[in-house]
């Protein structure tokens, strides 16, 4: 069970000693699962806890919204992912101004040695850290010396990192990266594929297929009118949204049941509607189940595998109907592989 603390004052007085990393984890994409492991193997071989620390909101947030990326996954996703890689504790720091104004030495002697008692740092050659990002590798070296701990570098550019190329599986479906080879695993690179549909090359340098969370609210029923019912997110679903289109996927309910599923992302052509919902539509229900099988006021997760079209305004309902049907079939023997 991973620990998780909001605050380091949470850290127990006893706890460590621990090998640390720090970032912003976005997605915790295959790259980041690089530095995870060999952080983790770091810990095991010297008898320490495997701690990450990352931040809430993310500091581009803070520091220019303006022009803050769009998250791949919201806070609770990336804790759920973290903790699948196998630590042992994350800290969650609240990003502050008041956080950033820190310099290299406050933030590491306060947070990684005072609280967490490191005995190693897990960082990349590029990494910055402290007041104006002052702080670099050099830096994190003199502290080290300074206050006892041993800096471990690594880069998150390599082969077990991202064995992403043209041939290489789920790396390329005919979308815009077709034929890229040996791109570094990266967080824009997620969200460059997302933008345009492309969910299999994200899943590919997320290491699992995209998701989205958030409540099942009310819509505009059209769905269940045409015989086709929906499960639609909350407008604060959180979660990168993908390209308008259609798409085969997941639905994970509150019980932790992983449906087969349609899922629309766009803004209902046919009918004019102008803002973007995410609706899943569940397959293969049990006929037994299908009356009592209410979602309305759960929070599911949402899991996106393959793209199978664009949105498109049809003629009518029946035009539409018909193409709904097509899709629900192209959709289970995707995921069931009949």
């Amino acid at each position: 069970m991973v620990h998780i603390w909001n605050d380091p004052s949470e850290v127990p007085a006893d706890f460590g000693p621990s090998v640390v990393t720090f970032g912003n984890f976005d997605g915790v994409h295959r790259g980041h699962q690089q530095v995870l492991s060999q952080l983790i193997r770091t810990a095991r071989l010297n008898h320490a806890r495997a701690v990450a620390i990352t931040f809430d909101p993310h500091p581009a947030q803070v520091h220019r919204p303006e022009s803050a990326p769009e998250l791949i996954m919201g806070l609770e996703d990336k804790l759920v992912a973290l903790g699948e890689v196998g630590l042992d504790a994350v800290l969650v720091m609240k990003y502050s101004l008041e956080l950033a104004s820190l310099t290299p030495e406050e933030f590491v002697s306060s947070v990684l040695v005072g609280a967490l008692k490191a005995s190693h740092v897990v960082i990349g050659h590029d990494a910055r850290f402290g007041r104006g990002n002052s702080g670099d590798l050099d830096t994190m070296k003199e502290l080290g010396e300074k206050l006892g701990f041993e800096v471990q570098v690594i880069s998150e550019f390599g082969s077990e990192g991202y064995p992403l190329h043209r041939g290489a599986e789920g790396a390329h479906d005919g979308g815009a990266h077709d034929g890229v080879e040996d791109r570094r695993c990266s967080s824009t690179w997620v969200r460059e594929a997302l933008r345009e549909g492309d969910v299999a090359t994200a899943a590919a340098v997320l290491g699992r297929p995209h998701r989205m969370r958030g409540e099942v609210v009310h819509g505009a029923a059209r769905g269940r009118d045409l015989g086709f019912p929906t499960a639609n997110l909350s407008p604060d679903a959180t979660g990168f949204i993908p390209a308008d289109g259609i798409y085969a996927g997941w639905l994970v309910d509150q019980a932790g049941t992983r449906w087969p599923a349609a899922i629309s992302v766009g803004s209902n052509p046919t009918f004019d509607g102008v803002s973007r919902q995410v609706e899943a539509h569940v397959i293969d229900r049990p006929e037994e189940a299908v009356e009592d099988f209410d979602l309305y006021g759960q929070t599911v997760v949402v899991e996106f595998v393959a793209r199978l079209r664009g949105m498109v305004a049809y003629r009518g309902p029946e035009a539409l109907v018909e193409q709904m049907r097509l899709d629900v079939v192209q959709a289970h023997d995707l995921l069931t592989g009949s």
